[in-house]
């Protein structure tokens, strides 16, 4: 007698799902990957069998069950943006693009799958497509704090100030709570005695357990003390916009403390790595066809959006913003799932097998149609920084630009910034100058092995145009007086400094952390313990 096809499958769905449920991921995995050719059209087998390969830690063959899913996927809106999304984080980014493509096939989506897409081509880097989209979603009466946030982020994105600045008003008048739309309201211009949002930032602070009742609660409360701090420090009133910062980084130091002993063993892993890659002889060249990235890398808040927002200014030249897909790529081929600098250091330990060319060819195929027809395309990730000496190996035609900013101002500019429980380095004095030692480390062997050309922050405000004039040079690129006018540059800019970069060129952030002079000595004996000179 011949088995029953439905009665294998509903054992090995069962199978699976208790494998599952027990953490027992390769039996899961055994399981769903004897039950996927029996579903060859089940997309929801195969995102399992993606997701228990992670849960080994492994990447390579996670791809696999979600390529061919992407192949397969029915007009599902809510499927297809799990299924993009799981693909960008796998650094699939082409698959990812291909259910976006179906998704917008879709007749008359409601207005969340309208800013789910929305959301998917920001991570993408299309703002100007998301813009369109939430534009949809909006005029079909979206209502939920996400999606008028997202509306906001947007407007901002593409220099409409004013829309935004009336979607996070929408957004807080409705959703009173809400930590991030009043960070980025604060941050939206420069506040002033007579027109700021403090009442509103104070009101919606009260209305919070104090203490927090819960993590979400901590971290909105960080958020508007964080928005308090902002407003009151453009205001002039220091002393009440320093208490306000340090309630706030309080808060977010008690929700993500920093590891400094995780942070410096993932340093020195990348330099013992980065040694053994240098005795090593080259690689013969690969001949590379189409557009060449430019990495910006550096410390966050050094000026990195400022250098992409000029080079963009270039008629060769376009910015792909914020890219994870180098990391993602270098993950990808160590084949460890990212997670952390524990995962890192196990990538990294990895990378004197790899095969960097095949790195580099990953790398190009996820990215060049960024390009959109330009000879060049800016990746500005500044934690690329680590990612320096295998970046050399794997594109070695690609031009790295390092923005190097006075360390007292960096690390000042860090402090204040916000930047949620993703930057654990940023909230407490001697963790900003212990992380600060960490990257200095990083960049002085990368300088000196050649490997990118070093941009300082004060002269590119106070020289643009010789110092433009000479990354323009290294990049191969001729002079083009536009990029000494960011401020007319219409290109979307999703960073955090996306206000402050269509202003014309200045010079007011050099010396800032000086008005906390003596709030921040701290910091200041920490770097000079460090062997930091902090000016």
């Amino acid at each position: 007698m011949h088995a029953d096809p439905a009665a294998s499958m509903a054992q090995l769905r069962a199978t699976a799902q208790a494998a599952m449920q027990a953490g027992q991921w390769p039996a899961a995995q055994t399981a769903l990957a004897a039950l996927a050719p029996l579903a060859p059209r089940d997309v929801p087998i195969r995102l399992q069998l993606a997701e228990v390969i992670l849960r080994q830690g492994r990447m390579r063959a996670a791809s696999a069950p979600l390529l061919e899913a992407v192949e397969v996927a029915p007009n599902d809106a809510p499927l297809l943006a799990e299924l993009a999304w799981r693909l960008v984080a796998q650094g699939e980014v082409i698959g990812a693009r291909a259910c976006l493509a179906h998704l917008a096939r879709a007749p008359a989506p409601p207005a969340e799958v309208l800013a789910e897409q929305a959301n998917l081509r920001w991570l993408l880097g299309e703002i100007p497509t998301a813009r369109a989209l939430m534009d949809r979603a909006v005029a079909l009466g979206i209502d939920d704090g996400r999606g008028h946030y997202l509306d906001a982020m947007l407007h901002q994105f593409v220099g409409q100030l004013a829309g935004a600045e009336t979607a996070l008003l929408t957004c807080l008048h409705r959703w009173p709570g809400h930590g991030d739309a009043a960070v980025i309201l604060a941050n939206l211009r420069r506040q002033t005695p007579q027109a700021h949002h403090l009442a509103l930032f104070r009101a919606a602070l009260e209305r919070l357990p104090s203490p927090p009742a819960s993590r979400p609660d901590a971290l909105a409360r960080a958020k508007f003390e964080s928005a308090i701090f902002k407003t009151l420090d453009d205001c002039g009133q220091h002393e009440q916009a320093w208490a306000a910062l340090e309630r706030s980084n309080a808060l977010m130091h008690q929700l993500a403390p920093y590891d400094a002993a995780a942070e410096q063993a993932l340093v020195d892993a990348l330099l013992a790595e980065a040694d053994r890659l240098a005795a090593r002889p080259d690689a013969a060249p690969v001949p590379v066809d189409g557009p060449v990235p430019i990495f910006i890398v550096g410390m966050p808040r050094s000026g990195s959006t400022l250098l992409d927002h000029m080079l963009s200014a270039h008629s060769q030249v376009v910015s792909a913003g914020e890219l994870a897909d180098f990391p993602r790529q270098f993950h990808w081929m160590a084949d460890v799932a990212p997670g952390g600098a524990s995962a890192l250091r196990e990538a990294v330990a990895a990378a004197g097998q790899m095969d960097f060319a095949a790195l580099g060819a990953r790398y190009l195929a996820q990215t060049q149609w960024r390009a959109h027809g330009r000879r060049f395309y800016v990746d500005k990730l500044p934690a690329n920084l680590r990612m320096v000496p295998f970046i050399r190996r794997a594109l070695p035609h690609a031009p790295i630009l390092h923005l190097r900013r006075e360390p007292m101002d960096v690390c000042y500019s860090n402090l204040k910034a916000m930047f949620g429980t993703a930057s654990p380095y940023c909230y407490e004095q001697q963790a900003l100058a212990h992380y600060c030692r960490q990257q200095a480390r990083l960049a002085s062997r990368w300088q000196a092995r050649g490997s990118m050309l070093e941009v300082p922050y004060a002269d590119l405000v106070s020289a643009p145009a010789a110092t433009l004039r000479r990354v323009l040079e290294h990049c191969g690129l001729a002079f083009e007086e536009a990029c000494l006018h960011p401020e007319r540059n219409p290109a979307a800019v999703a960073t955090p400094s996306s206000a402050q970069v269509r202003e014309p060129i200045h010079g007011r952030a050099l010396g800032q952390w000086r008005r906390y002079a003596t709030r921040l000595e701290p910091l200041r004996r920490a770097l000079e313990g460090d062997g930091i000179d902090p000016d």
